[in-house]
């Protein structure tokens, strides 16, 4: 029509905006602003750099926190950071920077505000890590439940902040060609923060679309949380911009990565899953290995045999081995599967644990596709993994992890058009609106990017430095 605004891209790929179909996006945001990033940095003085310059450029005593989404194997050094090269590069501030759920550094400055004196002062599980002549070197190890629990120890940013984190981070995914994230719950989730997220979407300043799950915080009170918080929930509540999309992404502590959970603990996870089922929601669930998902989908077939979940949506995330027969059983129950490049990262430690044949087919999504699963692509940003799509989708057409090594097989390499349809089409099923959007057709939302390169085209090596020169939301430039 006469009003119709026509940009000229100049020659430029056009894509479908990029959705993540597992991204702890309203967690990563409500820091976002007070954080410091290392996501892409190539080197340690690189990492030291940006603590350096947030060191001047933050108020004095500032907490500087690096929480995740960096991984050793990036550093060209190939090592962690010690507390005194923290202290340099900023002496007069408490550090705190997180390894995965594993490991986190702290300046004394740092343990000192928390009053970490003794091993006595630690989470529970929480160690202080030695050096070969059993001095403290200044960080704390320990398993999942530790490290989350100093991590909740850390000051929090203000609401204020956290607004304008939240406003930030979805800018930053802008860049990136993301337009849309399926957002799984997940750890040291309150309601008090999804607060943030919420004020900005009743402001109308939301430039990504988010469906977020929620999980139970509390072991053992998970059913009674989830059925206090979602009373007023209905599935799909919200609109398109943010929209309540079910549970997520453990529904029970006690079935979180427990590869031999009793039958006490099956059945409290059954029953949630039930009451889910009954309500129409949908659910998904992470879990790390095939030999062990049996326990989990044998519950999803007990609760299908009663309450038919073809038509809920649920997923399961992770999983990376998934063998033939849990991706032809997810295939009959019709659970999806979103998969990240946990692998860009922990490849070259899964070569060196189950050996170069098994590492071939992770993940296998030519198999699954194949077959019929519902797959979405995404990353698990921010604590575990970068959240840049684009080097998840080199990863998916290289196999190579971040330290350069090509592990997996050309039998599961999918096309780039294939890996493309993952992060778009593919991932807006798990949020119920692929009939609105994720490929660029009449009458579906003009969600896209503008690419810096053509991703067809370009040698696959460039392809993780791709960002985007023009992204539309709604038609609305953003």
């Amino acid at each position: 029509g006469p009003q119709t605004r026509v940009i000229d891209l100049q020659g430029r790929t056009v894509i479908p905006g990029l959705i993540d179909s597992h991204m702890h996006a309203i967690r990563a945001a409500l820091s976002f602003s007070t954080e410091v990033n290392w996501i892409g940095a190539p080197s340690l003085v690189d990492a030291l750099a940006r603590i350096r310059d947030a060191a001047r450029t933050m108020k004095p005593a500032a907490w500087l926190i690096v929480a995740g989404g960096w991984n050793v194997q990036q550093f060209k050094e190939n090592r962690r950071p010690t507390q005194a090269e923290l202290v340099a590069a900023a002496p007069n501030n408490p550090v705190y920077v997180q390894l995965g759920y594993g490991w986190a550094m702290l300046t004394p400055s740092a343990a000192k505000a928390l009053n970490l004196n003794s091993e006595a002062d630690l989470p529970a599980g929480g160690r202080f890590e030695k050096d070969a002549g059993g001095k403290p070197t200044g960080a704390v190890t320990g398993g999942q439940g530790a490290i989350i629990a100093l991590f909740d120890r850390l000051p929090r940013p203000s609401p204020d902040q956290q607004v304008e984190g939240t406003k930030q981070f979805f800018r930053e995914l802008n860049r990136l060609a993301l337009t849309g994230v399926v957002d799984p719950g997940g750890n040291n989730l309150t309601p008090d923060d999804y607060q943030a997220v919420f004020k900005v979407w009743r402001e109308g300043q939301m430039t990504v679309r988010v469906a977020y799950a929620l999980c139970g915080q509390t072991p053992g009170s998970e059913f009674e949380e989830l059925k206090s918080w979602t009373a007023l929930l209905p599935i799909g509540f919200g609109d398109d911009m943010l929209r309540f999309n079910g549970l997520g992404e453990r529904i029970t502590a006690a079935m979180n990565n427990n590869d031999r959970p009793t039958e006490s603990d099956k059945d409290h996870y059954y029953q949630i899953a039930k009451w889910a089922a009954d309500r129409g929601m949908a659910i998904t669930m992470h879990w790390g290995q095939d030999a062990s998902v049996d326990q989990l989908l044998t519950l999803f077939e007990r609760v299908n045999r009663e309450v038919p979940i073809a038509n809920l949506r649920w997923s399961i995330a992770h999983l990376n081995n998934a063998s033939v027969r849990s991706l032809e059983r997810m295939k009959a129950l019709g659970v999806g599967w979103t998969v990240q490049d946990a692998m860009y990262f922990g490849g070259d430690q899964l070569v060196q644990q189950a050996g170069a044949d098994a590492a071939r087919r992770v993940p296998p999504v030519v198999t699954g596709s194949r077959i019929g699963v519902r797959i979405g692509a995404g990353t698990d940003a921010h604590r575990v993994a970068s959240y840049n799509p684009f080097t998840a989708l080199r990863w998916f057409l290289d196999g190579k992890t971040v330290g350069g090594n090509a592990i997996r097989g050309p039998e599961e390499t999918p096309s780039r058009a294939e890996a493309l349809r993952l992060y778009t089409a593919g991932s807006a099923w798990f949020s119920r609106d692929d009939q609105k959007r994720g490929s660029l057709e009449v009458g579906k939302l003009a969600d896209l990017a503008v690419l810096s390169k053509d991703y067809m085209t370009v040698p696959v090596e460039q392809v993780g430095g791709i960002e985007s020169v023009l992204t539309m939301v709604a038609g609305k430039i953003v």
